[in-house]
């Protein structure tokens, strides 16, 4: 594990020196979201009793840009790195697979919490929900960015150019992050529909985080998080496999 810092440190640089991209835009997406759905629905849609729809809209925005950068984080520094032949730098080092796993994790974490903190300072202009279990926002925020920083861990490793990272974003994380609740709630669904929604790991960490503002939400927190704490360790123990065998990287 030692040395792994340095590769940490190196990860958030690369995405700290490109910081109007990889954080102004996402931020600048969200809040072009909120202006839309919010102004239109406002007035004629309201899921908690007491909670506007613009305050609903917001955890779900920004637990959608933390997850949504995460991912893109770790795919595309590692896609990124394989096919320039910069890999073979960081190859050479004689840094373990654990020390892999918890810098590009560690670094994509980092990003989706800056751009969701982004996102959640830039609608404070329009709304301000009020946190009533910040406990709860915080650990489903970390635990949500380490699932998909590792879900882009693989995507990463399994890539060999961007189209194919690309249709792994636009065919699995994209639709799953959609309709995961993040504009409306599952109890206005079909009951089809609900039990489908129930499938998607990404409504739990949506549904989970949204209760630390409002204390209300579709399921029980606790279920939640031991979904999402179950998922993000398969998940986990598939990418240090995968990293410690070297897959599509030392052969």
């Amino acid at each position: 594990m030692q040395g792994w810092t340095s590769l940490f440190y190196k990860e958030i640089l690369r995405f700290w020196k490109v910081s109007f991209q990889t954080v102004a835009a996402p931020v600048m997406t969200a809040v072009l979201y909120l202006l839309i759905f919010g102004h239109v629905l406002q007035d004629h849609v309201q899921v908690f009793e007491g909670v506007g729809y613009t305050a609903f809209l917001v955890p779900g925005l920004v637990m959608m840009s933390v997850l949504q950068n995460a991912f893109a984080n770790s795919s595309s520094s590692l896609v990124q790195s394989k096919i320039m032949g910069s890999v073979v730098f960081i190859l050479l080092t004689p840094l373990s697979h654990w020390a892999w796993f918890c810098a590009y994790v560690g670094s994509s974490v980092v990003r989706g919490l800056v751009v969701g903190l982004g996102v959640y300072i830039v609608t404070l202009f329009f709304t301000a929900p009020v946190a009533v279990a910040p406990l709860w926002i915080v650990v489903f925020a970390i635990l949500g960015a380490a699932l998909l920083a590792t879900l882009g861990l693989i995507a990463g490793l399994w890539a060999d150019k961007f189209d194919q990272m690309a249709a792994f974003q636009n065919f699995l994380i994209m639709p799953m992050t959609f309709l995961s609740g993040v504009f409306y709630s599952i109890q206005s669904l079909p009951p089809f529909w609900q039990q489908v929604s129930h499938l998607n790991p990404f409504f739990y960490m949506i549904d989970g985080f949204r209760y630390g503002f409002f204390g209300q939400s579709d399921i029980s927190p606790w279920v939640s998080l031991g979904i999402v704490g179950a998922a993000w360790l398969a998940v986990s123990a598939l990418a240090i496999h995968l990293l410690r065998i070297g897959y599509k990287i030392r052969h």
